[in-house]
Formats: C-alpha cells, sequence, structure tokens
C-alpha cells in the first residue's frame, strides 16, 4: 500500500505541479521569471489576466471553443447513445462486426486522417466553418462514446425493458424515459470526454482554418504566443485562462467519471 500512495503522489506531482507553475507564473514578470524562473510572485503582478480579460480576441476565441465542443460534444453523445442502444438491445446478424468497426476508430489517431478530411471539406466548401468543425472533431468521439456507453447499456436488464413493453412502452419511450436516465453516468462520462477532447483540439482547426475570427482557443494561444514572443508572463497568463473552462467542466463532473467506466467495465 505504501508503495501504491507513493506511485500517485508521483503521478498527481506530475500533473499538478505543471499546471500550478503556468497559473502562478501568470502573475509574474517577465523579468522576475528571467532572474528566477522557479520563484513566487514578489510583488503578485495582476495586469496580465486583467488586459488578456479586457481584450476582444481572448474572449472571441473562448466563444469559439465553446460553440465547437458543445457542438461535439452534442453530436457524439446524441448519435452514440442511439447507436449503441441499437448494438446492446437488437440481436441481428453482424452486430459485432459492426461494433468492432465502431470502436476500432480509436486506433486511428487524429493526423492519419487529417489529409483526407481536409481534402473532403474542401471538396465539400466547407473549410472556415466551426459547425463542420464540431461534426468532424465528433466523429473521433463516437469511438470513446461507443466504448463506453454500449457496456453499460448491455448490463441493463432485459426484463425492464419486456416490463415497458407490456406496460404499453415503445422502443424509443423505453429508450428515452427509462434508459437513457439509468445511463446518466455513463453519458456524462462521454460527455466530458468529448468536450474535453474537442477543447483540447489543435491540429483539426489549423488545418480548417485560415480566418483568425474563427480560432478556438489552443489557436488563440499560439497566436497570442507568436505576437507577445518577449512577454512570457503574458503568454503563461494566456495560456492558464484558456486551460480554466476545461477543467472546471473535468472537476464539476468527476464523481461521474468513475461511475460511467466502473459501469462500463461491470457490463
Amino acid at each position: 500500500m505504501p508503495l501504491t500512495y507513493l506511485v500517485c503522489l508521483v503521478l498527481i506531482g506530475i500533473t499538478v505541479v505543471p499546471l500550478l507553475y503556468v497559473f502562478i507564473s501568470g502573475f509574474r514578470t517577465s523579468a522576475q521569471l528571467n532572474a528566477n524562473p522557479t520563484g513566487i510572485p514578489d510583488p503578485w503582478v495582476w495586469s496580465n489576466y486583467s488586459q488578456i480579460l479586457s481584450t476582444a480576441p481572448f474572449w472571441q476565441f473562448l466563444g469559439n471553443s465553446t460553440l465547437v465542443a458543445t457542438e461535439c460534444t452534442v453530436i457524439a453523445v446524441v448519435l452514440g447513445s442511439m447507436a449503441a442502444y441499437g448494438l446492446s438491445r437488437y440481436v441481428f446478424r453482424g452486430r459485432e462486426f459492426f461494433y468492432t468497426v465502431f470502436v476500432s476508430g480509436i486506433l486511428f489517431p487524429i493526423g492519419v486522417a487529417a489529409l483526407p478530411l481536409y481534402l473532403l471539406l474542401q471538396r465539400l466548401s466547407l473549410l472556415d466553418n466551426p459547425l463542420a468543425l464540431g461534426v468532424a472533431e465528433a466523429a473521433f468521439a463516437l469511438p470513446f462514446t461507443m466504448l463506453i456507453l454500449r457496456p453499460f447499456m448491455r448490463a441493463i436488464p432485459g426484463e425492464l425493458e419486456e416490463a415497458a413493453m407490456v406496460e404499453g412502452a415503445s422502443r424509443f419511450r423505453f429508450f428515452w424515459q427509462i434508459l437513457l436516465p439509468l445511463c446518466r453516468p455513463a453519458l456524462i462520462t462521454v460527455a466530458l470526454l468529448a468536450f474535453v477532447q474537442s477543447w483540447n483540439q489543435y491540429l483539426l482547426p489549423l488545418l480548417m482554418f485560415t480566418t483568425s475570427s474563427h480560432f478556438t482557443l489552443p489557436l488563440g494561444v499560439y497566436t497570442y504566443q507568436t505576437e507577445f514572443t518577449e512577454n512570457t508572463a503574458a503568454i503563461l497568463a494566456f495560456t492558464a485562462l484558456a486551460a480554466i473552462p476545461a477543467l472546471a467542466v473535468f472537476m464539476f463532473a468527476e464523481r461521474y467519471i468513475v461511475a460511467g467506466a466502473a459501469g462500463a467495465v461491470k457490463g
């Protein structure tokens, strides 16, 4: 057990310390960082954060990221839950094959599909379109959605569905009013994963967007870094602000992740 706690502490340190460094360094000046990169702000400088929050580009980047991530999450959860329902509650020839095809998408990194996807969207005249980006990112979130939702739905007893049918409920009503509420932990888990994956996505927005007004926050961080190369403290402050929404969503839904993953493994 002591070894387990030691490993957990090391992993927490590897994860948390860099985040704390970025947040705290945002309250320093570049001169302080150059003089002592690992020191504590003395004095604490609030102007880096206040200047960023008072500029329109940051809020534009934030709005674009929120729009794309929300669209990606909604599409992944809606389509993923419907597909998982069909592949978990219906018995038909080729069911496992279709499930394998869905889940095999996890094996293909976005970089492999980036060029074909770019050419496809270019032919469809969907470049520089935030809504098209949300659909593309949802396609990469669906394999994880299926991987978690299908086992969770299969673990729900079939007798419950039969009893609902006897009472006159249609399959859609059972899916909407009974099955989905029972799958709430898994749904929140896949929604969180889809949202964070979309929020942190850099390659697809970089390929699709040429107009800065459509940039998401990861591209905004790069743009800000390019513009203020010498102001390291301001760049760290911008990076910290860009990470806050995803961290807040993760912390809010943290307790559902364990329940959702445990239900999927049990199923």
